[in-house]
């Protein structure tokens, strides 16, 4: 079995998401600081360099004439330890002729054969660059110095080169000082944003113990409006969820209690009556006919309670497609055929197309239950029409029987579950899960008299439903 990837840490991801950039941004900054301080250090110690290569141009003079003409220098090392700021660096210099033959100083700095910058940062003939003198690094400045005595000119290459040891550690010093600020920074901002995101993510974590806290049957909804912004949806669709969770679980306590209490009186007659005819005390055939009555009402009334349970496993599952609702009814009108011809009565049905988003089972129950209720009541030789007809955006179904029709107390309890019009009509669901059914679709659904002057000539069953408009 694979190992189970451990869930993502909120908390964690804001963490790393925050310092991480910040990290790398000191980082580079710190770079770019070393870099720019080591650059400043050398702008000033290259000025010094500079400073010292014009003092030994300017004691550089001609001996000789003419042909014999040569360049001198007499330049004592007392000329450079001004320029020596301690004893970590050393100072060597080299004189040259303009053809680069040595003339004064250390013979072992390389001779400069590189070209002087374009637009360098100095007015005079200089450039800088970076060489090794007896294995050390060290930094060279070089100085093209014009050199005039009486008529006599020349240009003299004045080379000045230092060890790098004071550079490296100054340029150190500001590393540490500034990595040292930058540690201070960074301390700084990961106790702000420890403190930021432990305040940030503190109602997550008090709703998380909140519902951690609650006992399994409590699904009251979370206060929403108390918690921040951001985690306000999530509140809401929590909310929406445990809704549905109590719908469900008040559906299913109502179910139990209500299949508990129906189911025990028809099977406390079923027992009474199976005694008395063990008895003898009636005759079998007739015991036989009432046991057979009561399984029947009894097998109704269980049916009519699955059917009760599908209707919220449909609406929770919404398993709807698009559909003609003029078939099923053509379909369960041809069904109960049978019990219209038994009382001979003037059926008319009237139908067009109606497509509508439904699920099938529910139509079906919907019209099987309307016109069964509509058999029954009207009178032998009555009046019987359906009709489905299309009402502006809506699809409306009405079944019109010639019944009594129904008083206004009882029209106001007839969708109760278990409220039968009568004690002989049914169990009282048939109506409630018609009622459900309809409001599953969107629909609604009414039951009005149709009178003729003061008199009821009948009850009209009224379903809407949204047509289907692709």
């Amino acid at each position: 079995m694979a190992a189970r990837r451990s869930a993502p840490s909120l908390r964690k991801s804001l963490l790393l998401g925050i310092l991480i950039p910040i990290l790398l941004f000191v980082l580079v900054d710190t770079y770019s600081l070393y870099r720019q301080a080591l650059a400043a250090v050398n702008t000033a110690y290259d000025r010094t360099l500079l400073a010292s290569a014009k003092a030994i141009g300017e004691l550089l003079d001609i001996e000789g004439r003419g042909a014999d003409a040569r360049l001198r220098a007499q330049v004592p090392y007392s000329a450079l330890e001004a320029f020596e700021a301690d004893n970590r660096s050393r100072m060597s210099y080299r004189v040259s002729d303009a053809k680069g033959q040595w003339v004064d100083g250390e013979q072992d700095i390389k001779v400069w054969t590189g070209q002087l910058p374009q637009q360098g940062p100095y007015a005079a003939l200089v450039d800088f660059y970076d060489d090794t003198f007896r294995g050390d690094a060290v930094r060279v400045a070089v100085l093209l110095q014009p050199v005039a005595s009486g008529r006599e000119r020349t240009m003299a290459m004045v080379q000045v080169a230092e060890t790098l040891e004071l550079r490296h550690t100054l340029a150190r010093q500001i590393l540490l000082d500034t990595l040292r600020r930058q540690l201070i920074l960074i301390t700084v901002i990961t106790a702000v944003v420890l403190l930021v995101v432990d305040r940030a993510t503190r109602p997550v974590r008090q709703l998380s113990e909140e519902l951690e806290q609650r006992s399994e049957d409590d699904l009251t909804a979370l206060p929403a409006g108390e918690l921040p912004l951001e985690i306000q949806p999530l509140a809401v669709a929590t909310n929406h969820v445990m809704h549905k969770l109590q719908h469900l679980l008040d559906h299913q306590k109502r179910f139990v209690r209500d299949a508990a209490h129906q189911l025990r009186t028809p099977l406390a007659v079923l027992k009474v009556q199976v005694q008395s005819a063990l008895r003898g005390d009636i005759a079998a055939q007739d015991g036989l006919k009432e046991i057979a009555s009561t399984v029947d009402r009894a097998t109704q009334l269980a049916n009519q309670m699955l059917s009760l349970a599908k209707v919220e496993q449909v609406r929770q599952q919404q398993d709807f497609a698009a559909m003609d609702w003029a078939e099923p009814v053509r379909t369960i009108a041809l069904d109960l055929s049978a019990l219209v011809g038994e009382k001979d009565l003037d059926f008319e049905l009237v139908t067009e197309p109606c497509p509508v988003m439904a699920h099938e089972w529910m139509l079906r129950e919907t019209i099987r239950n309307l016109l069964h209720n509509a058999v029954r009541l009207s009178p032998q030789g009555g009046d019987l029409m359906i009709r489905l007809q299309r009402d502006g955006d809506w699809a409306q179904l009405t079944i019109s029987d010639s019944g009594p029709g129904i008083s206004d107390a009882l029209r106001m309890r007839l969708f109760q579950p278990f409220a039968a019009g009568s004690t002989h009509s049914g169990s009282g669901l048939g109506l409630t899960i018609t009622r459900e059914m309809v409001l599953a679709l969107g629909g609604t659904i009414q039951l009005n008299n149709r009178y003729s002057g003061d008199t009821c000539t009948g009850l009209d069953a009224c379903v809407r439903l949204p047509l289907y408009l692709s």
